[in-house]
């Protein structure tokens, strides 16, 4: 039985994996008031959503390992205290340099979400562990919806500065409460960080995104984008290398070749092409002024309102997933979830003409969002051995962070691609890359029709488990046919 109360524990975890996602967002919509405040260009100021993005990549599945050998509390307070240092930098950064260094330590809050599925999966009764996984994905969604939402409204009644302020108090006031209520992991994977492939892991990631992230406006073509691919590609071979022969690899490369977990992370990687994108340029969509010939000249208060059906209807499909993955399981939400995103793309090619079509087909995706979220986590914790649960699923998280950082390349490439003379994009650019979101969210459907069904045994009396409740089984102990393989696990 939990050794604490689950009620509280999950409060900490969805606030502070909930705090997280916002920050991922909410800065966005400011960014013109942050260059003009700060008195520097656009391309410096779009370091600050880079930085975050880049430091997110890199801590997140590091730190999902170190929470599995040292210990998932110990490691979930740390990033805690470091979340709430970076939010008081930046509420204070008097440059724009400091507040990219603030964005840097802010970014290593991405490592909550695999430490807070981890405690979740330690200890949860078997039959709490799917809803509540399902739960927090829902916060988790519906965060970087919040984001959006609240970033017009705090920065027109205060100044940029609070949508920091605020996390401050939040994640202050969360981190006590995790050290008193939030218990330690009962189970350790042994072993050590492998800090070559950390290394080697760290530097591929950053050799990919950056490219990514800075190719509109370095070029597709020059010099320094070319190389920095050429140099992922060595590097991530490398990585591959060294986490092969490694006796404690940071990512068991044998877990990632489960066809459960490679054919989720390959949704996952699609779907976050579609629904990071949707997030980049839905809003710019709206706020486009209406003599380019498309676009309402919304504000950006007005546009977080256009995206609130999206918010709402993310946070409670993911809610729903937790009561429906026990009747349809956790494939068929994600084939859903991903087609229903298609289809909401879809419809926006062709369908934008008023605000509440926008706003309708926003809400299409956001249920979309929901189930998908919800159920790739799900599939992930129920596919591994528990004392690998940290490094699985930060990896999954990492692979829809570069899914969205690919999808966000490639639509810029198709909006920006015919301007006006005024300077904004033709219509086209936006309904072909709408298109394009269409057809990725629908990729993302049929490699989850790959997903393979978990056919496990139900106990006598006991009400249906699947996904991570079966696996945990009725004392909570973790059991897969692939554990007995899986280096440096404790028994």
């Amino acid at each position: 039985m939990p050794r604490k109360s689950t009620r509280l524990t999950f409060a900490v975890l969805a606030t502070g994996a909930g705090v997280f996602s916002m920050l991922q967002s909410l800065i966005a919509p400011a960014l013109p008031t942050v260059q003009h405040e700060l008195h520097t260009s656009q391309a410096t100021a779009t370091w600050v959503m880079t930085a975050y993005l880049l430091s997110a990549s890199v801590f997140t599945p590091i730190l999902g390992r170190v929470g599995d050998l040292i210990g998932k509390k110990r490691t979930l307070v740390a990033v805690l205290v470091t979340v709430m240092v970076g939010c008081l930098i930046a509420a204070l950064a008097p440059t724009i340099g400091v507040l990219i260094v603030a964005r840097v330590v802010q970014g290593i809050g991405g490592a909550l979400f695999p430490l807070s599925f981890g405690i979740i999966r330690d200890e949860f009764a078997a039959s709490r562990v799917s809803p509540s996984i399902s739960n927090l994905s829902a916060v988790i969604a519906a965060g970087g919806g919040v984001g959006m939402v609240a970033a017009g409204p705090i920065v027109s009644a205060l100044d940029y500065r609070w949508l920091f302020w605020l996390p401050v108090g939040v994640v202050a006031v969360t981190t006590l409460i995790a050290v008193r209520y939030v218990p330690e992991s009962p189970r350790r994977a042994e072993g050590r960080v492998n800090w070559l492939g950390a290394g080697l892991l760290s530097a591929w990631l950053v050799a990919l995104l950056l490219p990514l992230s800075q190719a509109s406006r370095w070029g597709w073509g020059s010099a320094r984008v070319i190389g920095l691919f050429a140099a992922a590609v060595v590097l991530f071979v490398l990585w591959l290398l060294s986490e092969a022969r490694s006796r404690s690899p940071l990512i068991d490369l044998r877990v990632m070749r489960l066809p459960a977990v490679w054919t989720t992370n390959t949704a996952a990687l699609l779907f976050g092409a579609g629904m990071y994108s949707i997030w980049t340029f839905l809003p710019g969509f709206v706020q486009t002024p209406g003599s380019a010939g498309y676009g309402f000249g919304a504000s950006v208060t007005e546009s977080g309102l256009l995206m609130l059906p999206m918010l709402v209807a993310m946070f409670f499909s993911g809610i729903l997933s937790g009561r429906l993955e026990p009747v349809v399981g956790a494939k068929k939400l994600l084939v859903t979830g991903a087609a229903l995103g298609a289809v909401a793309c879809g419809f926006l090619a062709l369908w934008h003409d008023e605000q509440w079509q926008v706003a309708f087909v926003a809400g299409v995706f956001g249920l979309g969002i929901g189930l998908a979220f919800a159920s790739m986590a799900n599939l992930i914790v129920g596919s591994v051995p528990a004392e690998q649960t940290g490094a699985a699923t930060g990896m999954n998280a990492n692979i829809r962070t570069i899914g969205g950082s690919v999808g966000a390349a490639v639509t810029s490439v198709l909006v920006t691609g015919h301007l006006q003379p005024s300077g904004l994009p033709e219509a086209s650019g936006y309904t072909h890359g709408f298109a394009l979101l269409a057809l990725l969210c629908l990729a993302a459907a049929l490699a989850a029709l790959l997903v393979p069904v978990q056919h496990v045994r139900r106990i006598a009396g006991a009400p249906r488990a699947t996904g991570a409740q079966a696996l945990a089984g009725p004392d909570q102990k973790s059991v897969t046919p692939e554990e007995s393989v899986t280096p440096g696990v404790r028994r």
